[in-house]
């Protein structure tokens, strides 16, 4: 990998964040990262065994890869690294109009530094810079993210599904963004 592949943020508190592109060997702990999000969720599954709940997750990792691979070939897909650790991973596309977060994960032990804000503001930046708008997509029950966004200049405009809320930051409605959790 290049030097020049890595990306350096600051967070608020002056703290570094790497991103570098997940290549093969970063398979098993991008599942784990994936595994992340879903652990309340197959904490409730009593039936599996943890064997069962990761062969669960490796599928549903294969089956978003190929998804993001399919909309968005072009897309990047980074480690997120703090504290010189994986904590976490960012998936961005990019079109002529838009630009995508398709997919941001902040390990739990990462979470509340200033990591996510960080890559979000850096996000803003390039909207801001290129005139186009920023997307992502927020599990509808997943407030402490919707709170984020929404101090981060986000509106929702669609429900998807019942599950999703679709946000999106304007440079028409640009306005000053705190960088204070």
């Amino acid at each position: 990998m290049s030097i020049s592949s890595v990306v350096r943020f600051e967070t608020a508190g002056g703290r570094e964040v790497l991103l570098r592109p997940v290549t093969p060997e970063d398979y098993e702990e991008m599942v784990g990262v994936y595994a992340s999000t879903r652990v309340a969720e197959l904490a409730q599954v009593t039936w599996w065994d943890d064997a069962q709940k990761l062969a669960f997750c490796r599928m549903q990792y294969h089956a978003q890869k190929a998804e993001y691979d399919a909309r968005f070939p072009e897309a990047r897909c980074d480690v997120i690294l703090f504290e010189g650790r994986t904590a976490g991973r960012i998936w961005v596309g990019r079109d002529e109009e838009k630009i995508h977060m398709l997919d941001v994960t902040v390990l739990p032990w990462a979470q509340g530094q200033g990591v996510g804000t960080a890559l979000i503001l850096a996000l803003i930046e390039e909207a801001r810079a290129s005139g186009r708008r920023l997307r992502h997509m927020v599990f509808i029950l997943n407030e402490g993210a919707r709170r984020l966004y929404e101090r981060l200049g986000f509106v929702v405009f669609e429900e998807v599904g019942g599950a999703h809320l679709h946000m999106e930051w304007r440079p028409e409605s640009d306005k000053s963004v705190s960088r204070e959790p």
